[in-house]
């Protein structure tokens, strides 16, 4: 399954809120030497219920919209 979202980062707490078709992933981590991926990836796998080696950043690796994977 591959989804989009939309990350801010610095933001005041770790979030996520469904959008029109991608997800916006609010974490605390700021956006510097992949800090903010890396909350990413560990936010999404508590929200989907997978484990870190399931998920991966397919696109947008130094955007703030970004595609990932989850493998099941």
């Amino acid at each position: 399954m591959i989804i989009n979202i939309k990350v801010v980062a610095s933001a005041k707490k770790n979030l996520i809120k469904k959008e029109n078709d991608y997800l916006k992933v609010y974490v605390s981590s700021p956006a510097v030497e992949g800090k903010a991926n890396k909350a990413v990836l560990e936010l999404l796998c508590e929200h989907f219920g997978v484990k870190k080696d399931k998920i991966s950043i397919i696109k947008g690796l130094h955007s703030s919209r970004k595609s990932v994977e989850i493998k099941e």
